[in-house]
């Protein structure tokens, strides 16, 4: 990368590193669609390499409120889900992929605010996890199919249950990736590169969390979500 485009690609993340460390997920939301346009090569394997980075700092910093059950039945279906994400990476049309999947979120969205109010239990859970290891492998975006179902929970708990899963699921991913030759050395460096900014917006949410979380948390994780949704859509209408 240039020092121009390092920068730029640099304060995207950043800012996507602010916004998830205030509700929990929604980096990929500010940098993928950001990031593709500057240089496709910047997706999916350096956004998925700084939110690895971004989960395991979150995961420090509220390790305590993590939902460890609600981990552990989301990781199973991650599993199978990255799988389907690997081979859509491979031989499937991302664009329909894409527009069905952003559709499907945004349903669930608007299905929340009229009078859904969706639960982390272990079938919704593993059913969450199969649909974010597919959508997180094959786009980078896979927290807000976790994340609506802990939409009525504390944002500690939020946060730091989202942090578990995606410091886990990144990792599978990008091993997934990598095995099926779907990396490349230039793709890491890139995604190491911007790590300083993302450290840089996750130190700038730190303060601003409880006065977030006093306004409830709810509201702006279906708003992010629904957000997520949209750019999905129109990004895949666009390839």
């Amino acid at each position: 990368m240039s020092w121009g485009l390092l920068a730029v690609a640099g304060v995207v993340v950043a800012l996507g590193g602010l916004l998830q460390g205030l509700i929990g997920f929604g980096l990929a939301l500010v940098a993928v669609p950001l990031l593709a346009l500057l240089d496709p090569a910047l997706v999916p394997v350096p956004v998925l390499v700084v939110a690895s980075a971004h989960a395991m700092m979150s995961l420090v910093r509220e390790f305590g409120h993590v939902d460890w059950r609600g981990v552990g039945w989301a990781m199973l279906g991650r599993l199978p889900g990255t799988v389907v994400g690997i081979w859509i990476v491979d031989s499937l049309d991302p664009k329909s992929f894409g527009v069905v999947v952003g559709v499907a979120v945004l349903a669930c969205v608007l299905l929340s605010v009229i009078s859904w109010r969706p639960q982390p239990t272990p079938p919704s859970l593993v059913t969450a996890g199969v649909a974010s290891g597919s959508f997180g492998t094959a786009t980078s975006i896979g927290g807000p199919m976790v994340a609506l179902l802990y939409q009525n929970q504390s944002g500690p708990q939020v946060r730091a249950t989202l942090a578990a899963f995606f410091t886990l699921g990144s990792v599978v991913s990008i091993i997934g990736l990598t095995a099926t030759g779907n990396v490349t050395a230039h793709q890491l460096w890139a995604g190491l590169a911007l790590i300083p900014f993302l450290v840089a917006g996750f130190l700038l949410s730190g303060p601003l969390r409880k006065r977030f979380d006093a306004g409830g948390i709810r509201t702006p994780m279906l708003v992010v979500a629904g957000a997520s949704a949209v750019v999905l859509i129109v990004r895949s209408a666009l390839l």
